[in-house]
């Protein structure tokens, strides 16, 4: 399984919305763009399906731009993961028995199947809210010190 730039980059978007977008605050799609370094065509394609399946509200007008629908720390990483990449499968058989005759009998299924749920697992451990605070660590730790 490969996460496709969609996925990745979706939540990217996704993380620096919980990031600058708080206190009911929307975000431009161009300030995320220009943050993370994105296509913002590519984003507002990313965001139409993020919006469809209720994780952000799109806000119109001058003072427009996008929310989360959801604190950060009740948006799990699978979930957006899910919307942009779609339910992690493995194999094809794991979710589609009829997709091949010895379903019932193999037992690299089942292989397939521990895996799947276990990426799912993980993906489920983490937030936004997490992931936010992990970041804001990192930038500290790597930011250069200065003496007086």
């Amino acid at each position: 399984m490969k996460i496709s730039t969609k996925g990745r980059y979706g939540l990217r978007a996704m993380l620096d919305l919980a990031t600058h977008g708080t206190a009911g605050t929307p975000v431009y799609l161009s300030d995320i763009a220009k943050r993370q370094g994105l296509s913002e065509k590519y984003l507002e394609h990313i965001f139409g399906a993020l919006h469809k399946a209720g994780l952000v509200k799109a806000l119109r007008g001058r003072k427009g731009g996008y929310l989360l629908t959801k604190q950060p720390d009740e948006i799990t990483i699978n979930e957006i993961v899910t919307v942009l990449e779609g339910p992690c499968s493995i194999v094809d058989c794991v979710t589609d028995v009829k997709s091949c005759p010895k379903t019932a009998t193999c037992v690299t299924r089942e292989v397939w199947s521990l895996l799947g749920n276990k990426i799912e697992e993980v993906l489920t451990g983490f937030t936004l809210a997490s992931l936010a605070e992990r970041q804001t660590q990192k930038t500290q730790q790597n930011m250069p010190m200065y003496h007086i």
